[in-house]
Parts: structure tokens; C-alpha cells; sequence
């Protein structure tokens, strides 16, 4: 059985470890990476392989630069402040998502404008115009954080765990399928990450000067010729597909298209290249009625890449800082678990108010690994510690293949000592 309540849980197979950070000591996680890091280096090699990172992964890289991140705290409005309140915090409770965030409160809000609208009341006026500056902050405060980051004292260190951690999942043989990368985050640290690294990242947008977002899905991947070789391309390693499900701060619509703004990473929040309406601005918005929004321009080729990508047999999705917070996503991963060969990896600093317990209980969980916890799921100790090699190790297979061919098994053995 599982302690939900303790401070890391992993759970490999039907071995289950639940302990203590205080326990924690060099002789415990040399333990833990014995268990933990030839599984995922077995499991990141699957058939099909897609990364789902959630809010935890800015967190946990804010965390490490030290500075304060535009979090999912609540939020206050001037016109139907007590109203909204309440019904973020029942309305939470009956949707499985457990205490309120701002995600609540923007949903709550947002109906009860719609419903004001129907019945032509004049407080929908005032209303909408605090919504409209609250979702503004809400996207320049993004921007700000990343700018936080990007000036931080200790920027270098928090890059160099990001691009640690997104090479341990790119570092796939290339004749292997492309790891897919997906995230419900607006903001760019991935992208920072992957072009900080140097791992080419394949996308729905075309262009250069102005980029835009094409319905069209095309294979399209990168190769190159080796040497005195013509005519047989080999596929270039270090690619991923790249997908944003709920927008970006720099999408933008422009005459009934998406386009790509050109905001550099670590602009200041104030900039003019912000639109004047937020609604102008590609992101999905917190509200009730999310899988009815993503039927719609762009969110819904997202999401068919999304559903595409893992739904499918031998198809292993990681969860990194995601909350099961949205159940238009949860619903394609319990989709994907419908088939027996598929599996499912959840690293996360905590329990996420209980959704992801909720989430494991209805699932077979021998389709499931655990790696929850203060120690365990913090991205600093995962990167450094449990995490695959962050390359791809070709002097490493090549010993493996030397020493099978000279009847050596194990080169730690006392024999091969000798």
C-alpha cells in the first residue's frame, strides 16, 4: 500500500518506497539511483516516447535562480469579489481539482461575465474591464519572470540543471522515433533550454522573419549525409517535437492567423509589443469549459498531435511539474492506458492537493511509476542524481558490446577483476 502522506513516495513495478527527506542520506540515494535511473534509462528508450511538463518545472527553475515566479496563488477582483471567491472554492472541490488557484478564479469570473452579458446587466462593463487588466498582469508577469531569471546571480546554475534535464530526454538514438515534448506552461524556459543546449525542436510554425502556426502536418525531421556515403541520409540526433496545448506568451492572432512575436527571452514586462487586449493574445484562458475550447483554431491540431503522439501501443508518457489539474488532458492519458503496452511515469514534487492520487486510483497501476516527493521529485536532485546519463553514450555501448563478444558479463565482477 501506498503512504500518501509521506514526504517521497517511489513506486517501480510493485516495489513501493515511501520515506522521510530527513532519512535521506548518501548511502539512501545511492540506493534510490540503483532503482531509479536503470528504469528510466530503460523506459526512455521506448517505442514511442513524450515528455508532459506542468507548471512545477518554472517553479522548480525559479526556485533554483532564486527569484519569485508568477505563481498559480489566488487572485482578487473589484467587481464580485465575495461571489467569485465562493465559487472558485466549491467549484474546485466538485471538478476533482482540490483547493483553488487563479485558474478558479479567472473560471469563475469569466462565467459569471458570460452570465451577466445574457441578462444585459451594466456591471458586465466593469466586470469584463477587470478581467481584461487582470489577465494583462497576469501575461506581463510571466514576461517578468522570465526577465527575473534571465538577470539572476545564478542563472548559468539554473540553466545548466535545465538543459541537463531536457538532454537526458532528447538523447534518444535517432532511429528511434523523436521524444515528443509538450507543456501547458505560456512561458519559454523550455525553449531557452532546448536552444540554450543546442536540440533542434520541430513545431507547427514556418518562417523566419514572421513565423506562422500551419495546420498542416507534415513529417518534416532533420538529416544529414555522412561522409563518402550518397544517396543514404541518416536522421540528425538531438530532435525533438516541440508542442505549446495552451498557446504561448508570444503567439499572437493576426488576421485570422497565429503568428510568432519576436519577444526575446528576458524582455522587460513593459514592452509595447504586448497587444493593447489580451484577448489578442494565443493562450487558452482558465475556464470550465477547456476541451470545449481546444475543438477550436489552433488548439485543436495541438491537441490531435497531442492524442496522436501517445495513444498508441508501446507508447511511454513522463510527467514533469503537472498537477492533473486539467481533465481534457487527464482524459487522453487514461485513453492511452487503455492499452496494456502503454506506460505512464509521474515525477512531481508533491501529491498536487491529492489529484494525483485521485488520478493512480482509477488506473491499473502496474501501468504506472511514481517518483513524488521533496527529495525525489525536486529538479535539482532528479537531474544530478536519477535521471538517465544526459547524452548519448556511444563509448558506453560499445564496452557493452566489447565485453559480451569476450564472454564478460559484468565487467564489476571479481573474474573480470582479474
Amino acid at each position: 500500500m501506498i503512504n500518501w502522506t509521506s514526504q517521497n513516495i517511489l513506486k517501480i513495478n510493485n516495489d513501493i518506497d515511501c520515506f522521510e527527506s530527513d532519512t535521506v542520506d548518501e548511502s539512501k540515494i545511492d540506493s534510490l539511483r540503483k532503482q531509479i535511473e536503470p528504469w528510466l534509462t530503460a523506459i526512455f528508450q521506448s517505442e514511442h516516447f513524450s515528455l508532459l511538463t506542468g507548471a512545477g518545472l518554472p517553479i522548480g527553475l525559479t526556485f533554483l535562480a532564486d527569484i519569485t515566479a508568477q505563481g498559480m496563488g489566488r487572485i482578487e477582483f473589484s467587481e464580485f469579489k465575495d461571489e467569485i471567491k465562493k465559487w472558485s472554492d466549491e467549484s474546485a472541490v466538485a471538478m476533482g481539482r482540490g483547493a483553488a488557484n487563479i485558474e478558479d478564479d479567472f473560471r469563475s469570473a469569466i462565467e459569471l461575465l458570460q452570465g451577466l452579458k445574457i441578462q444585459g446587466s451594466a456591471s458586465s462593463v466593469a466586470l469584463e474591464k477587470d478581467i481584461n487588466k487582470k489577465l494583462e498582469d497576469f501575461i506581463r508577469n510571466i514576461i517578468k519572470t522570465e526577465k527575473d531569471f534571465f538577470h539572476s546571480a545564478k542563472f548559468n546554475g539554473a540553466l545548466r540543471i535545465l538543459k541537463s534535464f531536457l538532454i537526458s530526454f532528447s538523447s534518444r538514438t535517432a532511429t528511434r522515433e523523436r521524444t515528443n515534448i509538450f507543456t501547458t506552461n505560456y512561458d519559454r524556459f523550455i525553449e531557452l533550454g532546448l536552444d540554450s543546449a543546442g536540440i533542434l525542436s520541430i513545431d507547427r510554425f514556418v518562417g523566419k522573419i514572421k513565423p506562422v502556426f500551419r495546420t498542416t502536418k507534415l513529417e518534416l525531421d532533420y538529416h544529414y549525409n555522412p561522409p563518402g556515403i550518397r544517396g543514404e541520409p541518416r536522421y540528425v540526433e538531438g530532435v525533438v517535437r516541440y508542442s505549446k496545448l495552451h498557446g504561448s506568451v508570444d503567439w499572437k492572432f493576426e488576421e485570422n492567423a497565429i503568428v510568432k512575436l519576436p519577444l526575446q527571452f528576458g524582455i522587460d514586462e513593459k514592452t509595447p509589443l504586448i497587444p493593447d487586449e489580451p484577448k489578442d493574445f494565443s493562450v487558452i484562458y482558465p475556464n470550465s469549459s477547456k476541451g470545449i475550447d481546444t475543438a477550436y483554431f489552433p488548439y485543436s491540431e495541438l491537441f490531435r498531435d497531442f492524442s496522436s503522439a501517445i495513444c498508441r501501443p508501446n507508447s511511454v508518457v513522463v510527467t514533469y511539474g503537472y498537477g492533473f489539474g486539467d481533465t481534457h488532458i487527464n482524459r487522453v492519458i487514461e485513453d492511452m492506458l487503455t492499452l496494456p503496452s502503454t506506460h505512464l511515469v509521474i515525477i512531481s514534487f508533491d501529491n498536487a492537493s491529492g489529484r494525483i492520487q485521485n488520478f493512480y486510483e482509477k488506473l491499473n497501476p502496474a501501468q504506472i511509476t511514481l517518483i513524488i516527493g521533496n527529495h525525489l521529485g525536486s529538479l535539482q536532485t532528479l537531474v544530478e542524481n536519477y535521471l538517465p546519463k544526459a547524452a548519448i553514450d556511444r563509448i558506453q555501448e560499445r564496452l557493452a558490446r566489447t565485453l559480451e563478444k569476450r564472454n564478460i558479463p559484468n565487467q564489476t565482477n571479481s573474474e573480470a577483476d582479474e
